[in-house]
């Protein structure tokens, strides 16, 4: 379904990375997930590709991680930079909720959104006003 965060800092080569990500479709993620993407959906999502920085939360912890995030095809593409060439993971959106944090998720910083899934919670942070808006 995902990489997890210690798959993250794992050394595999690029090649790994490349054929592991291509699986990451969204024929994939919507027959794993259940779930179906209409035409008027997919073609909305064409024309709604973002890339820029987001700082992302790690889970028990104080800490953020900046990386270069490209949003297409209905996922998420993690970047250490905007110059590599291969994504570090993906994280296929299908099924995902888009909230702000709540009190109980003790995260105390502005331009903050959480994605969840089922048990699956992640929490991302913009550096602006502007870039937490889009």
């Amino acid at each position: 379904e995902q990489e997890s965060e210690d798959d993250i800092h794992s050394s595999r080569s690029s090649l790994d990375r490349q054929s592991h990500h291509r699986a990451n479709t969204t024929m994939h993620v919507c027959w794993y997930r259940n779930t179906s993407v209409s035409m008027t959906d997919h073609s909305v999502a064409v024309e709604n590709q973002l890339s820029g920085y987001l700082l992302r939360k790690f889970k028990n912890s104080n800490g953020w991680q900046k990386l270069w995030v490209v949003f297409t095809n209905f996922c998420l593409f993690f970047y250490k930079t905007h110059q590599d060439d291969y994504p570090l993971a993906s994280l296929p959106l299908l099924g995902y909720a888009v909230s702000s944090p709540v009190e109980a998720d003790g995260i105390q910083k502005d331009y903050v959104f959480k994605l969840q899934f089922k048990s699956h919670v992640y929490f991302f942070r913009a550096e602006s006003r502007y870039t937490f808006e889009r």
